[in-house]
């Protein structure tokens, strides 16, 4: 039989329920105070703002006069057939076309070549990353002038080759390639470290076991590598997806939508009707359209890579 002392001792470890459920209400509570400040935060700085902008876009709004008149659906309406609008919207679906594919596949390449632990390893990552860091304004006015005709390191080079000179950015066909190079320069290191943090989450174990499976570097790579990546490609393209889209500060530098409003992206639109033609209710029409298209195009890429996941 237990002795009386050693019988009491379970019931001097259980707690109340009371005592319990206060305790848990108060870390609950503690909880919330953490997340006030930044709820509060969002609420004034992103919510509110974003509720008045959508009410002002069914406003013919102009901001030299202040006047305020509600004229329903007829901003979106004549924003279906702005050929202006529907060009900006096509030149940022080309940048996006162009720039996911081919800046995902080298910041990829640039991962698996970093990853690698040599002597200089440390050396090539942050001259890789050094591009993120740069103002925009300062890589754009850079890039501005490596584009000159008349003293460009580009023409300097085709003319060394013996290749006929161009002045890039004043050449309709070829102005928008520019913004390409100088934002894919600009943003391949960020994403670099993105896919570096992924490989470094794929278990060794699964390329020693390939190996002594006899697979061959590419069976790995496509085995294990990029199914392994799924996720942080996602991550990858879905960013990609929407920086491109919404791409207007290396325009406002380089080209400011020149020539011929040929490098005049879907931001960037906006920025003229709304603060140059201070045309606030067209503008922001124009920018929930924009939105709307954005986060589809991000579900769709959500829902195949979430069909693709392992």
């Amino acid at each position: 039989m237990a002795s009386p002392t050693t019988a009491a001792k379970p019931a001097a470890n259980i707690v109340p329920k009371k005592k319990r459920h206060s305790s848990l209400r108060n870390e609950e509570m503690t909880a919330w105070w953490f997340v006030l400040p930044a709820f509060a935060l969002l609420l004034i700085f992103v919510f509110y703002p974003m509720l008045q902008a959508f009410i002002i876009s069914f406003q013919n709004y102009n901001l030299v006069g202040g006047t305020k008149t509600f004229v329903g659906l007829d901003n979106y309406k004549t924003l279906m057939t702005d050929r202006s609008f529907l060009a900006s919207l096509g030149h940022s679906f080309y940048f996006a076309i162009i720039v996911i594919p081919i800046q995902t596949i080298i910041s990829l390449g640039m991962a698996l070549l970093i990853q690698k632990k040599v002597v200089a390893t440390g050396l090539f990552r942050t001259l890789y990353f050094i591009p993120v860091v740069i103002s925009t304004a300062v890589a754009a006015t850079v890039f501005k002038l490596i584009y000159n005709k008349e003293y460009g390191l580009l023409n300097n080079f085709l003319e060394l080759v013996h290749l006929p000179t161009t002045n890039f950015l004043s050449n309709p066909d070829t102005a928008m390639n520019g913004v390409i190079m100088l934002g894919m320069w600009k943003a391949v290191g960020f994403f670099m470290i993105i896919f570096l943090a992924g490989l470094n989450n794929i278990p060794q174990d699964l390329y020693e076991a390939a190996r002594v499976d006899g697979a061959s570097k590419i069976q790995q790579f496509f085995r294990i590598t990029l199914p392994l990546l799924n996720r942080t490609t996602a991550f990858v393209v879905i960013i990609t997806t929407i920086d491109a889209i919404k791409i207007s500060g290396l325009v406002f530098v380089l080209t400011n939508g020149g020539p011929n409003g040929a490098t005049e992206t879907a931001v960037f639109y906006i920025y003229q009707m709304a603060f140059k033609q201070m045309q606030m209710g067209y503008g922001t029409a124009a920018a929930f359209i924009l939105f709307a298209i954005v986060l589809a195009i991000s579900l769709v890429q959500m829902r195949l890579f979430r069909n693709q996941d392992y």
